[in-house]
């Protein structure tokens, strides 16, 4: 398995998580791993990108709430999940950009709900 999110769980409105996402050795680079969702019903889309040349994109749904950081000694990427909404509520996945994807590892179900 080369990309294994962790993290999720139930969360309250308004509240945080923070999701792992552990790359494994034979990818040369974490530093354009991103994030997706799928939401319940939903196709996956990506929330997260990092582009080739660095740039960072959020989606306008997590812009402001979410943002990403990683650890190059531990080859984990991480995604810090603040102010939660229940349109949060999907399997949240970490990969490359769209157009280098990798295949699809475990994703993580993050819940938010009172």
């Amino acid at each position: 398995v080369q990309l294994q999110a962790s993290g999720g769980g139930l969360v309250q409105p308004g509240g945080s998580l923070r999701l792992s996402c552990a790359v494994s050795s034979s990818i040369d680079s974490i530093d354009n791993i991103g994030w997706y969702r799928q939401r319940p019903g939903k196709q996956r889309e990506p929330i997260v990108v990092i582009t080739s040349g660095g740039r960072i994109m959020f989606d306008d749904s997590v812009k402001g709430r979410f943002t990403i950081s990683k650890d190059n000694a531990k080859n984990t990427v991480f995604l810090q999940m603040n102010n939660l909404k229940r349109d949060d509520t999907a399997v949240y996945y970490c990969n490359g950009p769209p157009d280098d994807l990798l295949a699809w590892g475990q994703g993580t179900l993050v819940t938010v709900s009172s």
